[in-house]
């Protein structure tokens, strides 16, 4: 991380890797951004085994089980919402690069709305099923596989819980600023952990969902962050269901099954508070 000043670091919580590797990390909290970073934060060519599991709801279509059946309920709801979202941005149709687009579903629906849709996905079997529904040629798998498109920038570039991914965050955002038109709107979304589901999971938040999450945000870190690359924050936006997904996933986590009763709850409660005090678990921020 290239913040251009020395970091503030104190140790904030110890989680384990509930997915794959069964590893623990160390979350440390920077003050001056409000900003949590993984560590050790696992070396470039490690990071792609971390992914490596079926478990890894993104990365698949399926429909095992009752969570991955609820997450294609939600994420069909969460399409149109996202759709509606750039298109008022944008007053119409553009150019979308989708960061991090998964199995293309995004896309898709952007594309068959008459946006024209370029997608990055690092993740080979992820890549290989968007590519089934937009094009291989609409497909790449790193921003620096894109062909050169200056003038031809993009109008919006959605992250939608890919940010928090990135290994070298600074140089990250610096690059996707690059690809914006000059009035163009940057769409990211990420978990908050000041959120009060975070706060009652404490360590077992699937949220945190170390170490393929490098960097946890806060409200204050997305706009102290990117206030240092000449963006500023216009617009924000909760994402009400996954309190609820994430409080399933955290259930699961401490006591071996999902407990859709107490996850459930917990959602409605991180919910209800977040309407006053703003701290929903996960966030949309639009920045200019």
């Amino acid at each position: 991380m290239n913040a251009g000043r020395p970091l503030r670091l104190e140790a904030f919580l110890q989680c384990a890797d509930h997915t794959v590797s069964r590893e623990t990390f160390t979350l440390f909290h920077e003050k001056d951004r409000d900003l949590l970073i993984t560590i050790p934060q696992p070396l470039a060519k490690d990071l792609p085994g971390y992914y490596e599991s079926p478990d890894y709801i993104s990365h698949t279509d399926a429909k095992r089980n009752l969570i991955e059946r609820l997450y294609q309920i939600v994420k069909s709801y969460s399409l149109k919402r996202k759709l509606s979202l750039i298109t008022r941005l944008n007053d119409g149709e553009g150019r979308l690069l989708d960061i991090g687009c998964g199995t293309g579903d995004f896309l898709k629906t952007c594309f068959d709305a008459g946006w024209g849709v370029t997608g990055i996905e690092p993740n080979d079997k992820a890549r290989a099923l968007a590519e089934t529904k937009i094009g291989q040629e609409n497909c790449h798998a790193s921003l620096e596989q894109l062909p050169d498109l200056d003038p031809e920038k993009f109008d919006v570039i959605t992250l939608w819980h890919v940010l928090e991914h990135v290994p070298d965050l600074y140089q990250y955002i610096a690059r996707i600023k690059s690809l914006l038109r000059k009035n163009g709107s940057l769409i990211i979304a990420v978990p908050n952990f000041n959120s009060s589901d975070a706060t009652h999971y404490g360590r077992d938040w699937a949220a945190y969902d170390v170490p393929r999450h490098l960097w946890h945000f806060s409200r204050t870190s997305v706009k102290k962050i990117f206030s240092e690359f000449g963006m500023q924050v216009v617009e924000e936006a909760p994402l009400p269901f996954d309190s609820f997904y994430v409080s399933l996933l955290s259930e699961k986590y401490r006591h071996g099954e999902p407990r859709y009763l107490s996850a459930f709850y917990q959602g409605l409660k991180s919910n209800w508070k977040a309407r006053s005090t703003g701290e929903y678990s996960s966030l949309i921020y639009v920045l200019k």
